[in-house]
């Protein structure tokens, strides 16, 4: 067998083992994702209560404690910098709220900061490219990397749940308001904020407003996206988002499919210099 025609064949295995991958969790029907209710029970369970005083660093390696983003209002978002379909649209989503509400209320009256839980892979230099990627350099927005060992108590008491999936998380689409005291105000959901889902909250905080009253847990789960699932209304259950899946396993094929081309072209041009040589010793 030549050697071209063993590395077709190797190319033709890798484009089976991903299809093949897509085609098994197609027909699965044990995909495990979050309870949405759980999720979201656990969430808004922590209304009123006082995130303890966690220890991050921030994009540049400096350390910040929570406590230091007392005296304003402030905005908490948990990310993880390996995905690349919905933590960057909620994140462009949320920055495009941010945006309207500095027009309000300027950039010194509220902060915000993105956390990313994924450790130790969100670390202070990838989140510092997640943010330039995304254009984020607003003075009052950080990104912060917390301590693999604090994630799971800091997510808890931010009641924020998530579980590892082979496609990335699925986790709870929120952001966190705490007021100036370091106290969470409101639980904020959904993929795509909006400048009043974000100003609306903050503008009733600094009008010393009581927090307002939540929707039933029922209510607020046709609300809540978890990622890689989509929530479809007639079936009433969150369905996996195979397009992510196929998307991955494209980019497989390709990475295969170039892989197989430049060894190919390799081997000819090697097995060409060798014909040439050899013709020119026996002339």
């Amino acid at each position: 067998m030549t050697p071209r025609c063993s590395l077709f064949r190797w190319f033709v295995f890798g484009v089976a083992i991903a299809f093949a991958a897509i085609a098994g969790a197609a027909e699965s029907d044990s995909v495990v994702t979050l309870d949405q209710k759980a999720a979201l029970s656990a969430s808004q369970a922590m209304i009123g209560t006082t995130p303890g005083d966690f220890a991050f660093l921030d994009r540049e390696g400096r350390p910040v404690r929570l406590s230091q983003y007392r005296g304003k209002p402030l905005l908490v978002s948990f990310i993880y910098t390996g995905c690349f379909q919905v933590c960057p649209l909620t994140t462009r989503s949320l920055q495009t709220a941010v945006e309207a509400g500095r027009g309000v209320f300027g950039t010194s009256q509220f902060n915000v900061v993105s956390i990313g839980f994924n450790q130790p892979a969100d670390s202070p230099q990838s989140l510092k490219s997640f943010a330039r990627q995304y254009h984020i350099d607003a003075a009052n927005w950080e990104f912060l990397s917390p301590a693999g060992s604090s994630v799971a108590q800091l997510t808890k008491e931010f009641g924020f749940s998530y579980l590892p999936t082979p496609a990335g998380f699925d986790h709870i689409l929120q952001v966190t308001l705490l007021d100036a005291q370091g106290r969470i105000y409101q639980q904020i959901y959904g993929e795509e904020l909006t400048a009043d889902s974000i100003g609306e909250p903050i503008k009733q905080l600094m009008t010393n407003a009581p927090a307002p009253q939540q929707l039933s847990i029922d209510d607020l789960v046709d609300r809540v996206r978890i990622l890689c699932t989509v929530y479809d209304p007639k079936t009433g259950k969150y369905e996996v988002k195979y397009g992510l899946l196929i998307e991955v396993a494209g980019g497989v094929t390709f990475a295969v499919t170039m892989l197989w081309f430049f060894l190919s072209e390799w081997l000819a041009n090697r097995r060409a210099r060798r014909t040439f040589f050899s013709s020119s010793k026996n002339s």
